[in-house]
């Protein structure tokens, strides 16, 4: 079966580039499909993630701060599919011109929508205006020329309500190792883009109320910083010492294997990818119930725990908890070791393989 993948870019460090290289991957390597990914601006460009080498990379360019831009888009989008004649299209941009694909296409063969972000992510922390509200519109009136539209969590399900066509499948993990952390280092982790969704800001202020009681722990975050410079700037502020923003990087397991406990603040998500990672190292997490993922991947109080979203002291009151209990933590890691197995990807890519295969 040829499926191809479209997409806005596959180079950059982000949740959507990592799972579609273990997705892409595993069913060209696993299931035999003939894959290849229509990319935007990637010509020469080398993957953060590893690819396949038995995956099609297909380049567009396009001059993105041009007024004609769309319709050079729709001209070359159209081009590349007439060459690469897909069995099955899977979209996976999150932007508003990846709704109307299945109309600029005129649907050639099926087509699935795949969504990664919630609507929270993009209001990013503000008040839905007027012009939300018509691109979400929008949104839900391409969603509907889909044959199928696939979410991750049974909260994104509730983002869009009235679509006939809405599947659910969770992100695969990215790997199960054979052996986990000891537990036994003195370090808190946390992995992902600091920005404000991540709420990096929230877990420094979680740190401020009890830092000082534990002299040799340590946090320490990983991630590419996109706000400026400003949780640089409270750290410096703040005067809290052991608090430490890494740069991203593409040995992240050596990082799980290290950890001890896994720190979660994000103020809202699509998924929760890096949980199911730590997870997968027998590491406990402790996370925000913010919508949407850590509720459908953590069981509170058996492999992690579940914070109401924002409550810092009770954030701060279960990283001392498993601080302090050795116990607590070695079997809430055992607990979460075994539970995370339901992301395994010969799980989950099976999923996807039968739902691609019932359609073509």
């Amino acid at each position: 079966m040829n499926l191809l993948y479209i997409t806005n870019g596959i180079c950059g460090v982000g949740g959507l580039e990592r799972v579609l290289s273990i997705k892409a991957s595993y069913l060209a390597e696993k299931f035999n499909f003939e894959v290849t990914i229509i990319s935007l601006n990637e010509e020469n460009k080398k993957p953060f993630y590893e690819f396949s080498s038995k995956i099609i990379r297909y380049n567009i360019n396009v001059n993105l701060s041009s007024k004609s831009y769309f319709f050079q888009y729709i001209k070359e989008i159209r081009e590349a599919v007439k060459q690469i004649q897909p069995d099955i299209i899977s979209v996976c941009d999150d932007g508003l011109k990846g709704f109307f694909l299945p109309l600029i296409l005129k649907k050639p063969c099926p087509v699935i929508y795949e969504r990664h972000v919630s609507k929270l992510i993009a209001l990013n922390g503000r008040k839905e205006t007027i012009k939300d509200k018509l691109i979400f519109s929008l949104m839900k009136i391409g969603g509907r020329t889909f044959d199928k539209f696939v979410v991750l969590t049974e909260g994104n399900k509730l983002e869009w309500q009235g679509l006939k066509n809405l599947e659910m499948i969770p992100n695969p993990l990215s790997f199960y190792p054979a052996e986990n952390s000891t537990l036994n280092s003195k370090k808190i982790i946390g992995v992902g883009k600091i920005t404000y969704q991540k709420g990096y800001d929230l877990l420094l202020n979680v740190w401020k109320l009890i830092f000082e009681k534990y002299p040799d722990c340590s946090i320490h975050i990983y991630g590419g910083t996109f706000d400026n410079g400003k949780l640089n700037q409270q750290i410096e502020e703040s005067k809290i010492e052991r608090f430490e923003i890494h740069p991203p990087t593409n040995e992240i397991e050596n990082i799980y294997s290290d950890a001890s406990i896994f720190a979660f603040p994000s103020r809202f998500e699509g998924f929760g990818m890096v949980l199911t990672e730590a997870m997968a190292y027998g590491v406990p997490c402790v996370s925000f119930d913010c919508p949407h993922g850590p509720a459908d991947i953590i069981t509170n109080d058996k492999d992690g725990f579940l914070v109401s979203n924002g409550d810092i002291t009770d954030f701060a009151d279960k990283l001392s908890l498993l601080i302090e209990n050795d116990e607590k933590r070695k079997q809430m890691g055992t607990e979460a070791k075994k539970n995370v197995k339901r992301y395994l990807p010969e799980v989950i890519i099976a999923r996807w393989d039968e739902l691609f295969k019932s359609m073509s």
